[in-house]
């Protein structure tokens, strides 16, 4: 189910597990190897390709719900401030929204952007994990130094660090410590 009115959004009988980032991040690519569907979510080069909330039954006992990027992506100011709306409402409202994961590139420094976005999950009282991803492209090296340089950007705001998954949608790095703590996580689902 696709679409952009949180109240037509599929009833919240199932947990769900929502998957967001900066515009252009990877997530088409991560959210298809974690379901092993290569056409699941559409992936494009140009930031911006995903313009709605996309809910996806899995194993008929959990959603995965595909979000727009935040950022940069080329659409109109009005659009892009649409978007932000009714992902805000989803965000905020979703009572069986249990994590948002959110994904940031871990080849390039920590941009201001994410962490804007972070702090806003906090102030949102949201459940977040950190999934940082195209981790194929650095060496063993480099990205020790640019998890370090992302785990001080978070930990300015932050008392302690919010759980991370390393991941990388060409490799499978991370699919299996991603899919066992969602299994995890729906343990603890119910909705009063």
């Amino acid at each position: 189910m696709s679409n952009t009115d949180t109240a037509r959004c599929p009833k919240p009988i199932h947990p769900e597990f929502a998957f967001i980032g900066r515009s252009n991040v990877g997530k088409s690519s991560l959210i298809n190897m974690l379901t092993g569907r290569q056409k699941l979510a559409k992936i494009s080069g140009k930031p911006g390709k995903t313009q709605l909330i996309n809910h996806f039954l899995i194993n008929d006992n959990w959603y995965l719900v595909d979000l727009p990027g935040y950022g940069y992506a080329k659409v109109s100011k009005s659009k892009r401030s649409n978007w932000q709306d009714f992902v805000l409402k989803y965000v905020e409202t979703r009572q069986n929204l249990m994590y948002l994961f959110v994904l940031i590139d871990s080849r390039i420094p920590p941009q201001k952007i994410d962490m804007e976005f972070l702090d806003l999950l906090g102030e949102l009282q949201v459940p977040f994990v950190l999934l940082l991803t195209k981790t194929e492209k650095l060496s063993k090296t480099q990205l020790i130094n640019n998890m370090e340089e992302i785990k001080e950007a978070v930990l300015e705001n932050w008392e302690e660090m919010p759980e991370f998954f390393l991941t990388s949608a060409k490799s499978g790095q991370g699919k299996d410590k991603v899919l066992d703590f969602i299994e995890s996580a729906m343990m603890n689902f119910s909705i009063d």
